[in-house]
């Protein structure tokens, strides 16, 4: 194994596993997945068809010529394809080829890819071995991390899952050059929130060396990249089930995002999109109620613009958003947990925002 390429171990009572980052790497995927326990056995690709034929092939012949005999299926994952259809699809086709439990599952494509591929590998023959080897920048710094698996309903995102991690994080960044390039924008979203709720050093970085960064094609940006998967790394390993605060923070803009998302039917804006609206809308309340002053709003606003990321939204219902907001994972007693920021680099858990507060601050965001 070469460890120049580990960003993060991350520790959780299902096992330890590595997540990989690089570029040129997948002849480091042979001795990955013998380290994983994974040596002989055969694969089950699954594999967004945004990245057929070209990169499925090529992953598909990296592995069989490292030794493991794999079967290919690509099936087509978005937002308003994430429920149990696609999940069945997949079932059914496991079934077809007789996958057995000893054998292990390959994820191939962004973070809504992982998450129903993810959700198959925990629930099939109750339960395989799966890796996670994602395409997208926001899969990489986010998604891909940490073992949430789950397929969305009407009622909202997310709310039929599990908590399962893989045995393996394996991301290959000459991948990400077959992306569209809103695609790859929508990825920083992630990344640069790592940086705000709670590595202040790496805001600058991001603030700083934008150019040197934001195409990802040298040395450099791996390493900003590695640096923002780690601290995703590291939460998961201090809050494998999201039982106290410290993995809650990771949601900071998720709140209203997934509102945003849900209200435009999943289809209007990327994940990332939604989410950099999100945390604008987060910074403001955080500003409202006295938390924050005006300079990190400012502060936090032109980064997210620097990287080409939105700032606000139009033609959106804002009283859907509002209730979409009740429906969130995270609240307790229906009341909302809301991830603030005491400033850049620290974020907070506030219980019981005023609602006039937050409909004030979600229509300064959402026009």
């Amino acid at each position: 194994m070469n460890n120049n390429y580990l960003a993060s171990e991350v520790k959780t009572t299902q096992g330890n596993y590595r997540v990989i980052v690089g570029k040129d790497i997948l002849g480091e995927m042979k001795s990955e997945l013998e380290y994983a326990g994974l040596k002989g056995k055969k694969c089950f690709l699954i594999a967004d068809k945004s990245m057929f034929p070209k990169n499925t092939k090529r992953l598909h012949e990296s592995l069989e010529s490292q030794g493991f005999i794999t079967n290919s299926f690509s099936i087509e994952f978005s937002e308003s394809l994430k429920n149990y259809d696609t999940v069945n699809k997949i079932y059914n086709w496991l079934a077809d080829m007789k996958a057995e439990r000893k054998d292990f599952i390959l994820s191939f494509g962004g973070g809504v890819t992982g998450d129903i591929v993810g959700f198959v590998a925990s629930s099939y023959l109750r339960g395989m071995p799966f890796i996670q080897v994602p395409t997208t920048l926001a899969a990489m710094t986010d998604a891909s991390i940490g073992g949430k698996v789950a397929y969305n309903l009407e009622h909202g995102k997310n709310l039929v899952g599990a908590f399962y991690q893989p045995k393996l994080v394996f991301e290959e960044l000459n991948f990400l050059s077959s992306l569209p390039e809103r695609e790859k924008i929508s990825g920083w979203a992630e990344a640069i929130k790592h940086s705000i709720i709670l590595d202040k050093n790496l805001f600058e970085d991001f603030k700083l060396n934008r150019d040197k960064i934001y195409n990802l094609d040298n040395v450099y940006s791996a390493e900003i990249l590695k640096r923002s998967v780690k601290i995703k790394g590291d939460i998961v390993s201090q809050d494998e089930f999201e039982t106290g605060e410290e993995r809650i923070k990771l949601n900071y803009g998720h709140t209203v995002g997934h509102a945003i998302e849900k209200v435009s039917n999943f289809n209007s804006y990327l994940h990332g999109e939604a989410v950099s609206i999100g945390m604008m809308v987060a910074i403001k309340i955080s500003e409202k109620i006295g938390m924050i002053d005006k300079s990190s709003e400012i502060e936090q606003k032109a980064i997210l613009e620097n990287y080409n990321l939105p700032t606000f939204a139009k033609n959106l219902d804002k009283s859907k958003i509002f209730e979409a907001i009740k429906m969130d994972k995270k609240n307790v007693d229906g009341k909302v947990k809301w991830v603030l920021l005491n400033s850049i680099g620290k974020a907070q858990i506030v219980r019981g925002v005023d609602e006039s507060i937050v409909k004030e601050a979600i229509s300064e965001v959402i026009l």
